[in-house]
């Protein structure tokens, strides 16, 4: 029986959400669109499959078939990211850097992490999540100056804390990662070292960023992002433990033992699935020019921004992203991201190094290009894009209206002109570069 006659209030907000994402654009740099034939691969009776285990290895019955997708996803990953091993089951990324945690450190052992502020992630030992509760970690930041890793601040701060593991990552830092150099400061210090890659997949399979591999001894990512696929989690790893050579298990195994049984029941068998596709489409000749066109269009929007007056950390990027600081125009991040809401573009707040703002409530605003140009976005438009946001930013507090005719946009009670100019414009980029225009729901 079709969604619509069982529960028709989920069938019409998954058609308003579809709509919205048509009629959106989004800069959010964690998000994308992930293709129609990842998408249906997700949407299958392999969701109904409990597989317990790993390929050959179940705790269930029936999984001959389900055997063979994972190992295809497992070898297909292997290629494309040039690893020994792979774990294809984390449900998400976080659970791929949690399983990793487990199956290398005992409970209060040393991680070196980036700060959150700097360009981190929770996962990477905020107070608050999971790691930072139970493991003592140590953060290294960004030069006040130039707003980039200092790797000899981060060797100081290694010798002197002496952590097991050192992570090496971007969330929201726009440079890029140097894991030669982070390679030698984990070896002064007979630690492991762990790159979680989550936001520059893509660019990194596509050798348009240097290569985790060999340098890291784990390397963990998401699937959707730069990647395009399904949301989910992926490790990938050497299979000789460099650290515990007389071990009883090789570094491959402890990873695996980490996912199943240490934090992870059955795998997502439907999602498995999907990064298999996800992985095939990685691989074929079109996704690395996508990827070249990506930093192409970050490039275009932090230029644009700098030229519209608007301070980008660290003065560009390297990747597919920029955090912007917002601090000067007297209005919070958070009511900025609200106002862009609504009119169609979609970004999320965040904080600057050394930011003196709460998190939730933070100086800055990041923004990437992986969605748009999914849509096909190229940099004259991403660079109009950038000239709207800073329209709305520069008038936010604005409530005047030109000496037009009414408009049906209200704020504060009055009708606001500029929000729906803005509007007016994203409809119409959004409808000369559509999305998902022949896929069927």
């Amino acid at each position: 029986m079709k969604l619509s006659k069982t529960d028709l209030k989920i069938y019409v907000l998954i058609k308003k959400e579809i709509q919205r994402q048509k009629d959106g654009l989004v800069l959010i740099p964690s998000e994308n669109y992930a293709s129609p034939a990842v998408l249906s691969s997700m949407g299958t009776p392999l969701s109904n499959k409990y597989s317990e285990g790993y390929p050959k290895k179940r705790y269930y019955g029936g999984n001959e078939f389900i055997d063979q997708i994972e190992q295809i996803a497992i070898d297909r990953a292997k290629k494309l990211f040039k690893a020994e091993h792979a774990n294809v089951q984390p449900h998400s990324g976080s659970q791929a850097n949690a399983a990793v945690y487990l199956g290398l450190l005992n409970y209060r052992d040393k991680i070196l992490g980036i700060d959150l502020s700097a360009g981190g992630h929770l996962t990477h030992g905020s107070p608050v999540n999971f790691s930072g509760k139970l493991y003592k970690f140590a953060y290294y930041g960004v030069n006040p100056k130039t707003e980039r890793v200092d790797l000899k601040e981060v060797e100081k701060i290694a010798l002197k804390f002496k952590p097991k593991l050192i992570i090496i990552s971007t969330t929201s830092y726009s440079r890029t990662l140097n894991f030669k150099a982070f390679r030698k400061i984990a070896d002064k210090v007979g630690a492991y070292l762990m790159a979680d890659i989550a936001h520059i997949a893509g660019l990194v399979v596509t050798g348009l960023h240097p290569h985790p591999f060999p340098y890291c001894d784990v390397v963990t990512t998401t699937t959707h992002k730069t990647l395009r696929g399904p949301r989910g989690g992926l490790i990938l790893s050497k299979i000789k433990d460099r650290l515990d050579a007389k071990g009883k298990l090789n570094l491959a195994q402890k990873i695996d033992k980490a996912v199943f049984p240490g934090t992870q029941g059955g795998p997502l068998d439907h999602v498995i699935a999907a990064k298999a596709v996800c992985f095939l489409e990685a691989m074929k000749p079109t996704f690395k020019k996508y990827q070249k066109q990506i930093l192409i269009n970050a490039k275009a929007m932090a230029d644009e921004f700098i030229k519209q007056g608007i301070r980008v950390v660290s003065c560009g990027t390297d990747n597919h992203l920029m955090v912007i600081d917002v601090s000067p125009f007297g209005d919070s991040s958070k009511r900025i991201q609200d106002e862009l809401d609504k009119v169609g573009i979609y970004v999320n707040r965040n904080s600057i190094p050394f930011d003196k703002r709460p998190p939730y409530n933070p100086s800055g605003i990041r923004l990437g290009s992986p969605a748009i140009t999914s849509r096909g976005l190229k940099e004259k438009e991403c660079r109009y894009i950038v000239r709207l946001i800073v329209r709305l930013i520069k008038n936010i507090n604005n409530q005047e209206i030109k000496n037009r005719a009414p408009r049906q946009w209200s704020e504060g009670g009055k009708e606001n002109e500029v929000l729906f100019d803005i509007k007016k414009e994203v409809s119409r980029i959004t409808k000369k570069f559509p999305i998902y225009a022949d896929f069927q729901w």
